[in-house]
């Protein structure tokens, strides 16, 4: 792993770059955060899935907020005051608008990077970030060929961002695993992401896992071993079927 510095239009986005051990060039992932943001938990993440053949980009997308010690996922979001500082320091920054400008910046460091393989990239999310994988395949449909989200949350709403609003423009394989206690990815808003993707034309799969909301990593009160193993085999199989090799 190395940690890198991507210059955006806001300012200096501390990233983390995940190689393969052998000689590239190699597929890339663009990996997004979730809300608990950079921690260990999430550092193996990237690691596990660059020894599967990928370099990974994981930016840290709470960066306009400055620096910040690993968030502790079990009352960062149940102790209020904990709450009150992540919405109001770390997420009003991090909007959907700031992070597509940001992606801009982190798709032209991979194409620019020798160890990547020429052609489209992957994406892949985590809660916010499963939003914000969708919204870039949208965002930047040239760029994307594949994009999974996992327990990612307000796929299909009456917001102006609302990424099923994209599905038209997409290109990319798309991958969306929700979880069946997740008030943030309910089945009618799981129903009306996977029509908007089907009336589209998007080449898409949308499953509901026997798990809660969070489940990958293994840092949450909520992870589950034999979901996070299927999140694995999903991935790896829309990876490996649509990136280049």
């Amino acid at each position: 792993m190395t940690e890198i510095a991507i210059h955006t239009r806001d300012g200096i986005c501390r990233s983390f770059v995940f190689r393969p051990a052998g000689q590239g060039p190699w597929p890339a992932v663009l990996m997004y955060m979730d809300g608990i943001g950079i921690r260990p938990a999430m550092l193996e993440v990237g690691e596990r899935l660059a020894t599967h053949g990928y370099l990974v980009l994981l930016p840290d997308l709470f960066y306009r907020s400055g620096p910040y010690a690993p968030m502790d996922p079990h009352t960062v979001f149940s102790v209020p005051e904990q709450r009150k500082v992540l919405m109001e320091k770390f997420f009003a920054p991090a909007t959907p608008a700031n992070v597509m400008s940001d992606t801009r910046a982190f798709l032209d460091y991979l194409a620019a990077e020798p160890d990547v393989r020429p052609g489209g990239i992957g994406t892949v999310g985590y809660c916010m970030g499963g939003f914000l994988s969708i919204t870039a395949a949208g965002t930047y449909p040239d760029r994307i060929a594949a994009a999974a989200s996992y327990h990612g949350s307000r796929l299909a709403t009456d917001l102006p961002e609302s990424p099923h609003l994209l599905a038209p423009k997409m290109r990319a394989r798309v991958y969306v695993a929700g979880a069946i206690e997740d008030a943030s990815f309910p089945d009618d808003m799981k129903a009306r992401f996977d029509q908007a993707l089907t009336a589209a034309g998007v080449d898409h799969r949308v499953e509901t896992y026997p798990a809660k909301h969070g489940w990958v990593f293994r840092d949450t009160p909520v992870y589950d071993a034999a979901a996070a193993e299927r999140h694995w085999e999903t991935l790896l199989a829309l990876f490996g079927d649509t990136l280049p090799r």
